[in-house]
């Protein structure tokens, strides 16, 4: 196996006994970036400085000497931060966020910034102002999004981890049509400090790897509270990799809500099934259960996420970033407009507060689930990857195609997107989301199913 095609776990494992160093790891790397990118447009901006940070590395830190990938809505010193927007092209960021100084700290190098949608607005990196990102399992199709850069970067191995955010559905879409794993936290786990914010009440930081191990591990480090950041939990980090591997013996209760197979395109439905026989088979109860249909999570993540985005990207008013409103793309326009609307006088209770009613509403389903369930399965997207071009005059294509992710990031649930099999070459995820800061259990479940199956160890040919 090539040294870029090692999990982060292996490459820790081969730096301790001194099998290759760092400088080859990120060499390795940066080769199958150079061999690749231009064909995928995966990376935005190298780290021209990456081989330097890795003959300087400590292999005895957590992440010391792991060459791992970045989205470009991270604020990154000495690296350009720009959302994948042109109005911030060429912004270079005046301090680290959080997220990614917790993994410098722990000895990560970042290798570079990923593509994404623009401003993190949609699913499919089609958004971005500086070209689309291509599938690498199929080039004619979509990587899924907004972190569909980081999804890509990681099942092209062209880096041993990423870093994505997820608002809803933004890293366990693109994780699932990617054939990665993908993690996201409960909601304030990990800090937003430093992330350029789209819907701030929903937006949430995690890690986008080949195993759950890695994910594991990598949340380990990002975990925590934040001073910068007044939303950040101030619940204690727990040892992810340990806890992981401690209840991978236990059994646990796994809810499966009849509403989200309605939604389920019929090719993948057959790959759930098969997934939940897995865990029936590792000894885990599987029972039907009942949920909000996610649809009416359409309605509500659209009015709060537009809400959101127009309070946030008010900001950008072209005295601080360089270019003025008129750089906004279209998908941009539309959502400021939209929110702008229902957050206006005589609207503001007919849209926005009725919206934050439903979502106490689907909260407290979700809580009425978690009295009777451990865990529910939670596919993270309806279907496969899509055709380049899908999103064009859709303005609703995020939405429909997150909607099986939203009713959990609404609700601020963690939950996870593993790899579970493929349709006619497209790879198709797997998902389970569980309580608030109940992360352990889903790492657990989703550990030992990777241990069983093999889908997570395929590799597309690029």
């Amino acid at each position: 196996m090539k040294l870029n095609q090692l999990s982060i776990s292996e490459a820790k494992i081969g730096l301790k006994n001194k099998q290759f160093s760092s400088q080859e790891l990120v060499e390795a790397c940066l080769q199958q970036i150079s061999r690749y990118n231009s064909k995928f447009n995966v990376f935005l901006k190298m780290n021209d400085q990456a081989l330097k940070e890795a003959e300087k590395s400590d292999i005895s830190r957590p992440f010391g000497g792991i060459p791992i990938a970045v989205k470009d809505n991270f604020l990154t010193l000495g690296l350009t931060t720009t959302a994948s927007a042109d109005l911030l092209s060429g912004y270079r960021p005046q301090y680290e966020s959080t997220v990614t100084a917790r993994l410098k700290s722990a000895g990560a190098i970042i290798i570079g910034k990923t593509n994404m949608d623009a401003w993190a607005h949609g699913s499919s990196t089609e958004t971005s102002d500086f070209g689309p990102t291509l599938n690498p399992w199929d080039a004619t199709r979509l990587p899924g999004g907004s972190s569909g850069g980081s999804a890509a970067a990681v099942a092209a191995d062209m880096c041993l981890g990423a870093i994505g955010s997820e608002t809803a559905g933004s890293i366990r879409q693109p994780a699932s049509w990617c054939s990665v794993t993908g993690f996201k936290p409960t909601y304030g786990r990990t800090s937003r400090y430093g992330v350029i914010a789209m819907a701030s009440s929903t937006d949430s930081p995690g890690p986008m790897t080949k195993t759950v191990a890695d994910s594991a591990l990598m949340l380990s480090v990002i975990a925590g509270q934040d001073p910068f950041d007044a939303t950040s939990s101030p619940e204690p980090v727990l040892d992810y990799v340990k806890n992981m591997k401690t209840l991978t013996k236990r059994k646990f209760a796994i809810g499966f809500p009849k509403e989200y197979l309605e939604v389920l395109e019929p090719e993948i439905k057959p790959l759930i099934i098969a997934a939940i026989e897995k865990l029936e088979a590792l000894g885990h109860s599987v029972k039907e259960t009942s949920l909000i249909h996610p649809k009416y999570s359409i309605g509500v993540y659209t009015i709060l996420q537009r809400s959101e985005v127009s309070s946030n990207l008010a900001r950008f008013d072209g005295i601080r970033f360089g270019k003025d409103r008129t750089a906004f793309g279209q998908e941009a326009k539309r959502r400021i407009m939209l929110g702008t609307y229902t957050l206006s006088v005589g609207l503001y209770d007919q849209y926005y507060r009725k919206a934050q009613q439903v979502r106490t509403l689907i909260i407290n389903d979700f809580n009425r689930a978690f009295s009777q369930f451990d865990l529910i399965i939670n596919p993270p997207t309806p279907g496969p990857a899509l055709k380049i071009g899908a999103t064009r005059n859709q303005p609703m294509f995020g939405e429909l195609q997150d909607i099986l992710a939203e009713p959990s990031s609404i609700a601020g649930l963690p939950g996870i997107s593993l790899p579970c099999g493929f349709v006619n070459g497209l790879p198709v995820g797997f998902g389970l989301i569980a309580p608030q800061f109940h992360e352990p259990d889903i790492l657990a479940v989703s550990h030992a199913f990777q241990q069983t199956t093999d889908y997570h160890l395929q590799k597309p040919i690029l």
